[in-house]
């Protein structure tokens, strides 16, 4: 038995089949918890950014309900301007400008933050999940040319 090979008095640095075994098995395992926790990095990414568009889809149509409906009133009060012009009576437009001209403040704040959420959803890609990837990656790479 002293011929073993992989029996410690040897002094050599090779390990017994089983202790590899056992060190590849749990390289593996946590290499899968981490695949796991990256792909759930990624998910969780993607959700707010998806989200957020979402968010910003409903803000912007509102935006473009209230601009329609303010140019309805807009064109309902030049309609009501040109009557009294012609036939100078009651001032009835002044209600339809006021109208008109809170619908486009509406709008167009709802257009600014409808364009704020789209530009903080911009891009669905999981930025954070890719960048820890790639540290990932440049560790495993570092690691390996420094052993060699």
């Amino acid at each position: 038995m002293a011929n073993n090979p992989y029996s410690p008095s040897n002094g050599s640095d090779q390990q017994p089949p089983a202790a590899i075994a056992q060190a590849i098995s749990e390289i593996s395992e946590k290499m899968t918890l981490l695949i796991r926790e990256e792909i759930e990095l990624a998910k969780a990414e993607v959700e707010v950014k998806a989200k957020s568009l979402l968010k910003g889809a409903v803000v912007g149509i509102a935006g473009g309900v209230f601009f329609i409906v303010g140019l309805y009133f807009a064109l309902h009060g030049l309609a009501w301007l040109a009557w009294y012009e012609l036939f100078p009576k009651e001032t009835f437009f002044w209600g339809f400008f006021l109208v008109a001209g809170v619908l486009f403040v509406m709008g167009g704040l709802a257009g600014f933050f409808a364009a704020k959420l789209f530009k903080a959803g911009k891009s669905p890609a999981p930025t954070m999940a890719i960048r820890e990837a790639q540290l990932i990656k440049e560790t495993v790479t570092t690691t390996r040319a420094e052993k060699h």
